[in-house]
């Protein structure tokens, strides 16, 4: 594997962008008739994370205020313990588990999650403090193997959610997403993030070029993903400071993200698939450098 010597000459890079498709092609099925109380009546105030991962990575997060916490008897009978240790465990004051109905947990979470599956609990909370880029560069520069993902127009939360999850599993330092068209960071985002979400820096920045350029003043190289790169992504040296570049599905990295990054690469896969997905395709990306780091 060749190290890399120099950077290199952006306007010798492919054109063609990196491309993919959407995992969920199912329609949404219809909202079922309920006797319940209308979200007018329905309780009012901060917003609610779900799921168990979610939640418990929640609690666990010091950075994390959190109001109440509902819990069916379903779940503290095959989850109880679990949960009392992130309780105990905790610096902050926790609310004490409410047991509800699932019924119950479905009216508090309101009608845009029906037929979500909360599997018996959800937590109140206030949105995470916002950091900036700022706030996480003194200590990605002192970290020789630092490794930042970029998301260029990414919009569907359950593919940031995933990616959110692969990043940390990996290794990442943080997530990096550009403010504009970006969607908010939601209780189903969270959940696809498996409790990534309260692991790992998620930043909007405003100027995705911008960012790249004060991570490359750090010493960071850049690698942007594109379906049709002549490098295999294996062949480039990624043991030191890191950025990985991931376009949006469809479209691909813009031209200008393309020209800022250092290297293009692409990932070999069979003729018979036309593209992967944002999240499979990143969470393959990451499994390479983590390999090559020897994470």
């Amino acid at each position: 594997m060749s190290k890399i010597k120099k950077r290199r000459d952006p306007g010798k890079k492919n054109k063609a962008p990196f491309q993919g498709k959407r995992h969920d092609g199912t329609p949404p099925s219809k909202p079922q008739e309920s006797t319940r109380k209308p979200s007018s009546d329905r309780p009012k105030g901060p917003p609610w994370l779900y799921g168990r991962h979610a939640v418990i990575a929640a609690l666990e997060n010091q950075a994390r205020h959190c109001h109440r916490l509902l819990v069916t008897k379903e779940f503290m009978t095959n989850h109880g313990e679990e949960l009392q240790k992130s309780l105990d465990a905790s610096e902050r004051k926790r609310p004490g588990a409410e047991t509800s109905e699932r019924h119950t947990i479905d009216d508090v979470l309101g009608p845009s999650h029906q037929n979500i599956v909360h599997q018996g609990i959800a937590l109140q909370v206030d949105a995470l403090p916002r950091k900036n880029l700022e706030d996480i560069l003194p200590e990605l520069s002192q970290n020789d193997s630092a490794l930042v993902v970029i998301l260029d127009q990414a919009t569907d939360p359950q593919n940031i959610g995933a990616v959110l999850r692969s990043a940390a599993a990996f290794g990442a330092q943080a997530v990096l997403i550009p403010e504009r068209n970006a969607p908010e960071t939601t209780a189903s985002l969270a959940k696809a993030a498996c409790g990534a979400l309260e692991r790992i820096p998620f930043i909007r920045i405003t100027n995705l070029s911008r960012s790249l350029e004060q991570l490359k003043d750090e010493g960071f190289w850049s690698v942007g993903l594109d379906g049709y790169a002549d490098t295999l992504l294996s062949k480039i040296d990624m043991k030191g400071k890191t950025v990985l570049v991931m376009g949006s599905e469809g479209t691909g990295l813009r031209r200008l993200t393309k020209e800022k990054c250092d290297f293009l690469a692409k990932i070999p896969i069979s003729q018979t698939v036309e593209s992967l997905n944002l999240s499979n395709a990143t969470a393959i990306s990451l499994y390479e450098i983590a390999r090559q780091k020897e994470f």
